[in-house]
């Protein structure tokens, strides 16, 4: 069986703390690989409308993992119906991929509201979760299931949403992107703008 860890994500643009975390994910929880699933439409975050096209948000996401031989960058969501729903996503895998056991990376805040998910019960049955830390969302290790895990990672106070915004106002986000796509998404969100 290849542990696979799935990360999800519209990757609005994927920035430096997307893969600081995903490498933490990789060896906290002892996957073989990791897969960021870029989403076409979360749906929490229906009103979003400075969404990249679908196709240039993986070309960047693959471009920024293209050094990391154990991460994989995929459209797999782009040919399931919208919103995208996790659970969705996990059935169609597990049917087209059985060789693979997932594990799910999400946020603290995710994780306080993960009883709104869609057949969250069903993911945390079938599926290991690795939450991270996000800042205004304690999480005590003691109280969650035996098979959701709180990574011990730093807060990568890193934000799409900011980079997005410093990128309109023209200044520099050299210091939150890895350097293969700074000016791909620079010259990307300038356009989309």
């Amino acid at each position: 069986m290849i542990r696979t860890g799935f990360y999800g994500g519209s990757f609005n643009p994927i920035h430096n703390g997307h893969i600081a975390l995903a490498r933490r994910f990789l060896e906290d929880m002892k996957l073989d690989e990791v897969w960021f699933v870029v989403s076409p439409q979360n749906p929490f975050k229906r009103e979003s409308n400075d969404l990249l096209d679908n196709q240039l948000r993986l070309q960047i996401v693959q471009t920024a993992i293209a050094d990391e031989p154990r991460f994989h960058a995929t459209d797999y969501e782009f040919r399931l119906p919208t919103p995208s729903y996790t659970w969705r996503t996990l059935q169609h895998l597990a049917q087209d991929k059985p060789e693979r056991e997932f594990t799910l990376l999400i946020g603290a805040d995710n994780w306080a509201s993960f009883n709104r998910w869609n057949h969250h019960e069903d993911i945390l049955a079938h599926h290991r979760i690795a939450v991270y830390p996000r800042r205004h969302f304690s999480i005590a290790p003691a109280t969650l299931p035996p098979n959701v895990t709180l990574l011990r990672t730093p807060l990568y106070d890193i934000s799409s949403t900011n980079i997005r915004h410093r990128i309109r106002q023209g200044m520099s986000v050299a210091d939150v992107l890895p350097k293969n796509i700074l000016e791909m998404a620079v010259a990307a969100y300038r356009v989309n703008d």
